[in-house]
């Protein structure tokens, strides 16, 4: 019988289940136990370190395969879902360039607020649904405005499950779902939102290739199958 692994990407923990091919839940899995520590430097400010993740995602699917006693070459495909609104920066090298800036952070809120007024209510409802408020996109501009350094290094900016993804597949892939809750998708002409990524004067370079939300997004490499003991290539 071929087995479906879901990965649930959240602040305090990550979940795992497998699932069996006719949707029946056959085991579960969660790291921590406790929940996941998030650092907070200044009043309001929210980051944690996306390698903890990945390191969470390792422990739930060793006790996950445990339980389940199903082999990994039964696994037919991986799914995640995650925590909204965050911020994961990595260099050409792949490799993180600070902790990230997760949902419940609101340094950024003054920025969207005045992107707000400024680009317009009509305007930012008709486009993206919502105000660029503490989101993803304004996330991504006090970044430019506070840490230029880190800034001039960015690659690529993702939310917290294209980091998952990479670490997965080797790949840096977003989807529109995930952009749309970064206020970085444009539901008026269904593409990336390129009038505010040039309002905040962000390249749009830095946005990851977008594909399509429910699409194969990538295969499991070697190195990332040795790590967790599933199958290359799933």
């Amino acid at each position: 019988m071929p087995y479906l692994l879901g990965y649930d990407v959240g602040s305090s923990s990550i979940k795992a289940s497998l699932l069996a091919a006719d949707g029946q839940l056959v085991a579960s899995a969660t790291s921590p136990r406790t929940e996941m520590a998030i650092i907070a430097k200044q009043p309001g400010w929210a980051e944690q370190e996306p390698r903890t993740w990945w390191e969470h995602v390792k422990l739930a699917t060793a006790e996950l395969l445990a339980k389940s006693q199903v082999k990994a070459e039964e696994i037919k495909a991986i799914g995640i879902s995650y925590q909204m609104h965050g911020l994961v920066l990595v260099d050409k090298e792949k490799q993180v360039l600070r902790p990230a800036i997760i949902w419940c952070d609101s340094r950024a809120a003054g920025i969207g607020d005045r992107a707000f007024v400024e680009l317009g209510e009509e305007e930012c409802l008709s486009r993206y649904l919502n105000s660029p408020g503490n989101f993803t996109a304004s996330k991504l501009k006090w970044v430019q405005e506070n840490e230029p350094e880190i800034y001039g290094k960015i690659y690529k900016a993702m939310l917290p499950g294209d980091y998952i993804g990479m670490m997965l597949t080797g790949e840096i892939k977003t989807t529109p779902s995930g952009l749309s809750e970064g206020i970085l998708w444009d539901f008026r002409e269904q593409k990336l939102a390129t009038t505010l990524l040039d309002y905040y004067g962000i390249d749009r370079n830095l946005i990851p290739e977008v594909v399509p939300t429910f699409s194969p997004q990538g295969q499991l490499t070697v190195k990332a199958a040795e790590e967790l003991g599933l199958k290359p290539g799933t």
